[in-house]
Formats: structure tokens, C-alpha cells, sequence
């Protein structure tokens, strides 16, 4: 029954063979991932990706191959199996009309819904599902996942449903960025090209034609010239947003990425999640064990290097302006004074922004960003956005 998934990995790009392939069938024929959906994607995982730099493309042929499944009625899977009674949780939420969800006020700012978080953790006894008040799922209680709050603390959700969570409350892994997605179309490339300064540097490499047909004609035998090649001297720092709403962009960010990548030599990436803290990543799957300092980054790069933040900007405003604002930790200074410490040590700074500017005014984070670095430069992930970012950058 397995089969189109093995299939799916295989033409998605997944180098994996039948005998991992078998090793997975015995897995499941030993029970290890019977009723457990989180357990059957690791196994699969472990048993046919040998290399860490193939799990993207394992996590879009899972996908696939699996598509359609959360479509599948209780009464279908009920008649179907004993479900675990977890798998059934999330049949729970509560499905509010714009009316109701009209009716829910927030309760009164990011102090005092910290303030109440804690009291309510210090008062609750227990689980609870349901309601408006306590800690718990499918309710309208600002604490909790699976219900609806305009100003919440997500809490036992692995995904974003509403956008309007100040705090999350769970330590979530982001993939890293293919670098070697096949690019959708040459032309950011061409974009990004506006960039380049050639310099030549290296080993001589690279043949001197004009030199080879000089030093012939003077010594009356062949005599190869080479030189050093030309390459790109511009230097670049790139801060990827990951994670969240920055999901539905991955396809694009991923181009961006990989164009990047093969357009500049001297190209140095990290990732961070919604705002610039005090410290960042190179691997989304150590996130939490191997940050670097931002301090680190800013004393690291000089003012040469040509800065390209790239997000959607889209976050609660705590996050950019107060201390503690962070999605998933707790921030001392606020996402403001890093960023405006990073445009003063990169003059050189453009903010790529994939979300379509046309709703940029509705979201006042964007704004705010905006406000930080300069309305010009903050640029929409258009072919036209990038070549106008590639020009300020110059």
C-alpha cells in the first residue's frame, strides 16, 4: 500500500532505495508507527533520507503522497478503526461564525494577557476543553490552541490558523531552505545580477586569449596565457525569515535562495523568526542549541557587505517594539533596537518583502518596519521589486 509513496520519493528527488524502502515495510510490519502519525513520519524519515540536505524534499513528497487525508470524515475513519483518542482532539475546534468571533474582545493588552496567563496557570487544576476562560482547546479563551482569540497565547498548537497569536508558547522546528531548488524562472537571477562587481582573484585559471595570441605572434610558438578568473567581489549578509506565516512563501524564498547562492561568492546567510533578536541561525534544526550571538554577526561583517533582510514583516507589534515581545522567547531589548543597530552597521540594506505590497498598509508591523528602515527601501519579491533593491544596494 505503500508503493505511491515510494514512488512520490523517488520522483520528488529523494535518493532512496529498496532496501531502505523494505527496512521502512518491516518497521510497520513491528507496530512502531501503528496509531502515532507523528511516529510513521520519522520512521519513514530515518529509513530512507541518508542525507540531511534531502529532508525538504522528503517533507514536500510526504505531502504528496498523503494529500487529502484531513479531507476523510469521522464517521468514515470511525468506521474504519478505533481511532487513539488523541488523534480525535482536533476534531474538537470550534468553528465560529465572523459574528461570534466579532464579539471576542482582547483583554486589554500584552501586559496584562501575560499577567492573566500566569494567574490562570496558577489557579487551573487540570484539563480543560471548551470555554473562555481557562488554559485548554477549542474554546475562545485568549490561552490555549484550537479556538479563537484576536489577542492570544497559543499553547499545544503545532501551526498557525488565524495569524493573531501575540505568543507562542511551543518550540517549533523550521527546515532550512533548499540552495539547490531548481530555479522557477531565470529571471530573478538576471535581477540579482545588477549587483555583481567584478574583480579577478585566485589561480590563473582562467585563458588569456588575447594574451595566448600576443605572446604567439612575439615568440613564434604557441605560447598559453592564463590569468586569474573573474569572479563576483560583492559581499552579501541575508537574514531569512522562517516559519509561520512565512510558509506560503517558501517556494519563492527558496528561488531567491538558491539564485543568491550561485551568484555571489561571498555570500553569508542566517535565519530568524519574525524579527531580528539577539541571536540568529544557520541551521533551522539546531535553532535552539547553536544560535549565534547577533552581537557576534554585527562585529563579524564589515559596513561593506551589502545587507538583504527577507520576510513578510507580518507579526504582532509587541514583537518589533517591546522587550519580551518575542514569538518564542523572552526577549531583554526589543526587535526595534536590533534591526536599527543592523541598518547602522550595513548602510547598504533592502527588506524583500514576499507578501504583495498592496496589503502592506494593513498590517502595522509592515509599517513599522517600514518606519525603520525607510519606506523606499522595503521592496515587494517581484522582479521589479528585486532589480529596484539591487539598484539602492549599489
Amino acid at each position: 500500500m505503500f508503493l505511491p509513496f515510494f514512488d512520490q520519493l523517488r520522483r520528488g528527488g529523494v535518493p532512496v532505495s529498496l532496501r531502505e524502502y523494505l527496512t521502512f515495510l518491516e518497521g510497520m510490519d513491528a507496530g512502531i508507527a501503528t496509531y502515532d502519525i507523528e511516529a510513521f513520519y520519522y520512521l519513514a524519515r530515518t529509513c530512507m533520507v541518508k542525507d540531511e540536505r534531502n529532508i525538504d524534499k522528503f517533507d514536500r513528497a510526504f505531502a504528496t503522497a498523503f494529500e487529502g487525508l484531513d479531507a476523510i470524515t469521522a464517521d468514515q475513519v470511525l468506521e474504519a478503526v478505533d481511532i487513539p483518542q488523541e488523534w480525535l482532539e482536533k476534531m474538537a475546534e470550534k468553528h465560529l461564525t465572523p459574528e461570534e468571533k466579532a464579539e471576542i474582545e482582547a483583554l486589554g493588552g500584552f501586559d496584562k494577557l501575560m499577567e492573566t496567563l500566569k494567574k490562570r496557570l496558577e489557579e487551573q487544576k487540570g484539563r480543560h476543553q471548551g470555554g473562555s476562560k481557562w488554559v485548554g482547546t477549542a474554546g475562545t479563551s485568549p490561552f490555549g490552541a484550537y479556538g479563537y482569540n484576536p489577542e492570544g497565547v497559543r499553547i499545544g498548537q503545532n501551526e498557525s490558523r488565524h495569524q493573531r497569536a501575540v505568543k507562542v508558547w511551543d518550540k517549533r522546528e523550521f527546515r532550512n531552505l533548499d540552495d539547490t531548488v531548481e530555479i522557477g524562472t531565470r529571471n530573478i537571477k538576471v535581477a540579482l545580477k545588477r549587483l555583481r562587481q567584478w574583480a579577478r582573484d585566485g589561480a590563473a585559471d582562467e585563458l588569456d586569449l588575447d594574451g595566448t595570441i600576443r605572446a604567439t605572434a612575439e615568440n613564434g610558438y604557441l605560447d598559453v596565457q592564463t590569468r586569474p578568473e573573474r569572479r563576483n567581489a560583492v559581499k552579501v549578509l541575508l537574514f531569512l525569515d522562517v516559519g509561520g506565516s512565512m510558509d506560503p512563501h517558501i517556494k519563492l524564498v527558496e528561488e531567491l535562495f538558491s539564485a543568491a547562492k550561485s551568484e555571489f561568492k561571498h555570500l553569508e546567510h542566517f535565519y530568524f523568526h519574525n524579527c531580528l533578536y539577539e541571536g540568529v541561525w544557520r541551521d533551522n534544526r539546531r535553532r535552539w542549541d547553536a544560535q549565534t550571538p547577533t552581537w557576534d554577526i554585527l562585529r563579524t561583517y564589515g559596513s561593506d557587505y551589502k545587507c538583504i533582510f527577507v520576510g513578510d514583516a507580518s507579526m504582532s507589534p509587541y514583537e518589533v517594539a517591546y522587550p519580551g515581545g518575542a514569538n518564542e522567547h523572552w526577549n531583554e531589548e526589543a526587535g526595534q533596537v536590533w534591526l536599527e543597530r543592523a541598518r547602522e552597521q550595513w548602510p547598504n540594506h533592502i527588506w524583500l518583502n514576499p507578501l504583495p505590497d498592496r496589503y502592506w498598509q494593513y498590517t502595522q508591523s509592515v509599517q513599522m518596519i517600514q518606519g525603520i528602515f525607510g519606506a523606499d527601501r522595503m521592496v515587494p519579491m517581484t522582479l521589479d521589486g528585486i532589480e529596484r533593491g539591487m539598484k539602492i544596494l549599489t
